[in-house]
C-alpha cells in the first residue's frame, strides 16, 4: 500500500525513483530548478536512454536550466501554464508531493507526500488514474522540445512524424520565404511548434543558439540567414503544407 514520506524521505525516495528508472521518467513540477545532484542524474537517464519526460508551467525556464536540458536529446519538455500539480514517476514507481522539484523546497520547505508502488498490487490502480492524467496534461501542453528522443512509433503516427514521401519540389525561384515567426501567424501554430516538427523531421538542428538545415531541408528548400540573434533559417512558403500535416 503507499507509503507516507516527510520532507527527507521525499527527496531520498526522488532520488531513487530517479536513479531507478530503466525505460522512463516523468518529472511534473509547476517550478524547475535543477540542483546538481538532479543535472548529474538526468545525465545518466541520457546516458541510458531512458525517456524523460518533463512538464513545467508558472513560468518559462531559466537560461541555464533550458541550455541544459536542451542538449539531453532523449528530454523532452511541456509547457502547462496553468499547472500546480507536483508528480514524479518511473515505470513502476510513483510520488505525488508538495514538493517542487526546486532546491529551496528541499532544502527549507516542510513537504508532505505518497509514494506509489505497482509491486504492491493494491497500488496499481492509484498508479495507472495517474497516469492517464499525465497522459493527458502532456497532450494539453506545450511542447518546449526542440529535439526530441527517438522514439518507436505506431502506424497511425507515421503520417505526421515523416514528410510526404513523394519527392520535394527542387525549384523554389519563384516561392515567397517565410521566417519561423511568419510561418507562425500564418498556421497558428507557436515558433516552439513549428521548430519541434521541423527538427523532428529532419529537416534543421539546432547547435549553441544557430538553427543550420539539414541536407535534407535544404531539398525542402530551407536557407540559411545570419540574422542579429544569430544563424536562423527561412523556408518557402509550400512548407505549410509539410507541417500542418
Amino acid at each position: 500500500m503507499a507509503k507516507y514520506l516527510r520532507t527527507s524521505s521525499i527527496s531520498a525516495e526522488l532520488e531513487n525513483l530517479i536513479r531507478d528508472a530503466r525505460k522512463e521518467l516523468y518529472i511534473i513540477s509547476p517550478y524547475l530548478k535543477l540542483s546538481d545532484q538532479v543535472r548529474e542524474l538526468l545525465n545518466d537517464k541520457e546516458r541510458e536512454k531512458v525517456e524523460v519526460r518533463i512538464v513545467f508551467g508558472k513560468q518559462e525556464l531559466a537560461p541555464k536550466e533550458m541550455s541544459f536540458l536542451e542538449e539531453l536529446k532523449y528530454v523532452r519538455l511541456y509547457f502547462s501554464k496553468n499547472l500546480h500539480a507536483k508528480c514524479y514517476l518511473n515505470e513502476s514507481k510513483m510520488i505525488i508531493a508538495s514538493m517542487n522539484l526546486y532546491e529551496f523546497s528541499q532544502q527549507n520547505n516542510r513537504e508532505m507526500g505518497i509514494l506509489i508502488d505497482t509491486e504492491n498490487e493494491e497500488d496499481k490502480k492509484v498508479y495507472n488514474d495517474a497516469t492517464k492524467d499525465i497522459e493527458s496534461m502532456i497532450h494539453n501542453s506545450e511542447d518546449f522540445s526542440y529535439v526530441k528522443a527517438p522514439q518507436k512509433t505506431s502506424q497511425s503516427e507515421v503520417k505526421s512524424n515523416v514528410i510526404s514521401q513523394s519527392k520535394p519540389k527542387t525549384n523554389f525561384s519563384n516561392s515567397k520565404y517565410k521566417t519561423t515567426k511568419e510561418l507562425s501567424q500564418e498556421t497558428g501554430l507557436s515558433s516552439r511548434k513549428i521548430n519541434s516538427t521541423l527538427v523532428d523531421k529532419k529537416l534543421m538542428y539546432k547547435k549553441d543558439d544557430d538553427w543550420f538545415t539539414t541536407k535534407k531541408g535544404k531539398e525542402f528548400g530551407g536557407i540559411e540567414k545570419e540574422g542579429q540573434y544569430g544563424r536562423f533559417v527561412i523556408w518557402p512558403d509550400e512548407i505549410k503544407t509539410d507541417i500542418a500535416e
